[in-house]
């Protein structure tokens, strides 16, 4: 079948290497775009989102690294 075309948070958490809340945070703060299915209302995130997202966050940081900024103080 291939790769899965929606990650649990759980899953995006073990990709990125970050905890489950920050994973959480992450969709909350709409940084990483994610829907809610099912009567749990539990979260998934479409693959290419998160490919998506990842691209951003180098964009981000190389034009951090760029302007001498640090990477966490930007927005």
């Amino acid at each position: 079948m291939g790769e899965k075309r929606f990650l649990t948070l759980a899953d995006v958490a073990e990709v990125l290497n970050i905890s489950s809340s920050q994973t959480y945070a992450l969709v909350r703060s709409g940084e990483l775009p994610a829907i809610q299915i099912g009567g749990r209302g539990q979260w998934r995130v479409e693959s290419q989102q998160l490919e998506d997202y990842i691209s951003r966050a180098y964009r981000k940081s190389a034009a951090a690294v760029r302007q001498g900024i640090p990477v966490g103080e930007t927005s």
